[in-house]
């Protein structure tokens, strides 16, 4: 077993010290954001030193880390040495599954109008992670992210007026959404729109852009996404099967535009 699983994994007794350090850690920093202005005055070079064996203690600490990062990073931003976090911040605390970290650095952002943070909040409430699960509450913070562009919401937002969470359904509306996403080049919207054409949810079925979204979302795929790369390809050839040598052309050309 690692060193990092062992720390993961502390015993009870072990579990009582390392809350008892992270305490008088944190309370250690809540005195020096207290003096935060006088420390302005201080060496740049010293106060850069002072933050790093911080760092380095609370990463030290394992499953903790996350709390004693921001209170250093809030520290860092009182006495001017570092920037506010970005949105990066909160999906990297979202990759680790630390919901509420991820939750605390994307809302400050997401109500200052950021659409990355705005999309990542939506997610917290369409899962429940975090926050209490809210479809109402995903698809406004979704709504807001897509009004803006960014093009993992609108997928998102699209999903929740094809499924009818949060919003009516409408699966017209749905595809306005896929496909301002789609035209990004997410692959999941643009297989999503190929489902759309390939069932004929807006009225009559369309093979040629079924073929062509779902020939675009199988280039789009990371190599990684051997799954979503595969139903892809799949569904573009059972699409190829029901058209003619024309319309296959036509939907070929349309994809290498």
């Amino acid at each position: 077993m690692s060193l990092f699983s062992l720390w993961r994994n502390p015993d009870r007794e072990r579990a009582a010290a390392l809350e008892q350090e992270v305490t008088h850690l944190q309370a250690a920093l809540d005195r020096c954001k207290s003096v935060a202005g006088r420390c302005a005055d201080m060496p740049r070079g010293f106060m850069g030193a002072t933050f790093a064996v911080v760092l380095a203690i609370g990463f030290m600490l394992g499953v903790y880390r996350d709390p004693i990062a921001q209170s250093v990073a809030s520290l860092a931003m009182a006495v001017g040495i570092s920037s506010p976090p970005s949105a990066d911040a909160a999906y990297a605390a979202l990759d680790r599954r630390n919901y509420n970290s991820a939750l605390e650095l994307a809302r400050p952002l997401a109500d200052r109008g950021d659409p990355r943070a705005q999309s990542l909040v939506g997610q917290l409430y369409y899962r429940g992670r975090g926050v209490k699960q809210d479809d109402y509450q995903a698809a406004n913070w979704f709504r807001r992210a897509a009004e803006q562009g960014e093009p993992a919401a609108q997928l998102h937002l699209g999903n929740m007026y094809a499924e009818g969470q949060g919003v009516p359904q409408d699966s017209r509306e749905a595809a306005v959404w896929y496909r301002r996403s789609a035209d990004q080049g997410f692959a999941q919207a643009q297989y999503n729109l190929g489902l759309w054409y390939a069932n004929g949810e807006g009225g009559e079925q369309n093979n040629i852009a079924a073929h062509m979204w779902f020939n675009l979302a199988a280039a789009r795929f990371p190599s990684t996404d051997t799954r979503n790369r595969d139903l892809a390809v799949r569904n573009r050839d059972v699409i190829a099967g029901r058209m003619t040598a024309a319309q296959l052309a036509e939907a070929q050309k349309l994809a290498r535009e």
